[in-house]
């Protein structure tokens, strides 16, 4: 969760644009969705700040806090101060308050804001919890939490048994307020591939906790502020070096535009670092005077964060798909979402097993991710919706011995089955895909999987276009030429071509011929497979098949 939101409910409900638009619910449910997500919050807010525990992930967190808030905006309910703010229990006052910090959208904003700035700076975006630093004389006298920015707890303790916490200062620094965030330190990290780890909710609960020194010794301080320090940036970073706090000049790079600021960002993402980041920060060198920070007034340094790498997303659908085997496929409909640079608006769940076990309902909350090669995936469910009315599957109306025929029923089946025979493995028909069988399918009403075989040049070129029609009319006629087993394999036989090479069957009838027994002698054949290829070749739809691809004078099929 969150330990700083310091410039509003706004910018929380930005954080999540695709929530911007207020689901339509009666106020009694309303009532009861905004009831329940509240006190759900409340409950891991206690945990974490109470027992140092996270019960959540913290991005999960921040973006269900700001569900919760459009939600109240949406049916009018008086919004409360942000759940996702420490409750004010700290007695201890910053000598200067945290301001916090803006976050901008994208570059273009980025850049709208540097216009009016110079002399600017760029650091990484330490993901940690936020601490004051007060040297009195040389030596190290108070540390305060963050709170609520203006108080905290007092963690003077904690921070001294933290060893790269410097106890004295001298020079300058000898009295002196520091602002700075408190990490986990890392070897290597990289934060494209690792992510958050929940870097926060850790260091929280090691501050928290009490009997851990050891524990402790994992810690490690980023300096960001040093409120009436050395108006020069170069000055303020070497004298800071110098009192041991070395992460802050060795990640501080001078920019001049957005350009260059994009480019830190990309390596910083990218690079092994001793600490987690969840973006960047760009710093003007002038500062106002310590006396005029505010919590939330911080205009003189702003936040370009990371693209996250799971977002939260509500499932808006429930899709079935029928594969060429009868096989259902389960896709959840989604609010669109941004995840790196692709936008996210369905996920494959998988069987209806795998729907069953995940028990995801239109209305419910998913964490999406991007696996390998950019597939979304489901990494989990994060909140149901009180009201959940899930769609009934067709399960039990397909098999690999349905739909080799079209019907009004049978639509994605039959489809699946074209495009799976024009496969390079299959037929090898270029230049078709889903969308051409569907648009040839709707025009000329295929009887069964081969009609297209009777299909003119006239009549292709009619449907999909002169040049694309000639060519596919092309494709057409070549696949007449074809070896036995391919067109075989087309109709959808339960046997690897391994298997069916090794039969050395060059017709339909030597298939016919074979018994169980002599089947099973064949390579990766069982009783079971075996007894599914018999089943197949009785089957009266198959049979219809082989004897329209007679008439067809298809190699091997005709007696």
């Amino acid at each position: 969760m969150g330990l700083w939101k310091c410039i509003g409910l706004v910018l929380l409900v930005w954080h999540l644009p695709a929530w911007a638009v207020c689901p339509v619910w009666s106020p009694a449910r309303a009532n009861e969705e905004i009831s329940r997500l509240q006190q759900q919050i409340t409950q891991w807010n206690d945990s974490y700040w109470k027992q140092g525990e996270s019960a959540v992930d913290d991005g999960v967190y921040d973006q269900l806090n700001a569900q919760l808030i459009q939600w109240q905006r949406c049916f009018g309910d008086e919004v409360p101060p942000d759940l996702s703010v420490p409750p004010i229990s700290g007695t201890v006052s910053h000598p200067v308050p945290h301001t916090g910090v803006r976050k901008l959208a994208d570059k273009q904003a980025l850049q709208q804001w540097m216009l009016a700035r110079s002399d600017l700076w760029v650091q990484p975006k330490v993901d940690g919890v936020a601490v004051t630093l007060v040297y009195r004389n040389g030596n190290l006298v108070r540390a305060i939490s963050r709170g609520n920015g203006l108080k905290g707890e007092d963690w003077t303790q904690k921070v001294l048994q933290i060893p790269s916490v410097p106890h004295s200062t001298k020079g300058k620094l000898a009295n002196s307020t520091l602002q700075g965030e408190i990490f986990l330190q890392q070897e290597g990290h990289i934060q494209k591939q690792r992510g958050g780890m929940n870097a926060r909710s850790k260091v929280a609960g090691l501050m928290m906790r009490q009997g851990n020194p050891e524990m402790l010794r994992s810690l490690a301080i980023f300096i960001w502020a040093w409120p009436d320090g050395p108006a020069v940036m170069p000055e303020r970073l070497e004298q800071l070096t110098a009192a041991g706090f070395s992460y802050t000049q060795r990640y501080t790079q001078a920019v001049k535009n957005a350009d260059d600021v994009e480019k830190s960002r990309a390596r910083w993402w990218s690079s092994a670092l001793p600490f987690v980041t969840d973006g960047v920060v760009v710093r003007t060198a002038k500062e106002p005077r310590a006396q005029y920070w505010l919590p939330g007034q911080g205009d003189w340094l702003a936040a370009w964060k990371y693209p996250p790498v799971t977002r939260v997303s509500e499932v808006t659908g429930i899709q079935f798909s029928v594969g060429k085997s009868g096989k259902i496929a389960v896709v959840a409909l989604l609010t669109p979402v941004m995840l790196d640079d692709k936008r996210v608006q369905r996920v494959n769940i998988g069987s209806v097993r795998r729907w069953n076990e995940w028990d995801i309902a239109p209305g419910d909350q998913i964490l999406v991710s991007l696996a390998g090669q950019g597939i979304p995936r489901i990494d989990e469910v994060v909140w149901r919706s009180t009201q959940r009315t899930k769609p009934i599957p067709p399960e039990g109306r397909f098999n690999s011995l349905t739909c080799f025929y079209a019907t009004a029923e049978c639509q994605e089946q039959f489809v699946a089955r074209l495009v799976w025979l024009g496969g390079k493995e299959v037929l090898g028909l270029e230049g078709i895909g889903e969308a051409g069988w569907r648009e040839l399918n709707q025009v000329y009403r295929f009887e069964h999987i081969f009609s297209w075989l009777g299909l003119t040049q006239e009549q292709l070129e009619s449907a999909l276009g002169v040049i694309k029609g000639e060519k596919l009319w092309h494709q057409f006629n070549l696949s007449r030429d074809l070896p036995f087993t391919r067109w075989v394999i087309a109709m959808g036989i339960p046997l690897t071509q391994a298997t069916l090479n090794a039969s050395r069957d060059g017709s339909w009838q030597q298939l016919k011929e074979r018994d169980e027994q002599s089947w099973r002698q064949l390579p990766f054949m069982g009783e079971r497979r075996a007894r599914q290829v018999i089943q197949w070749l009785e089957d009266r739809e198959v049979t219809a098949l082989s004897n329209w691809l007679a008439a067809q004078r298809i190699a091997g099929f005709m007696r």
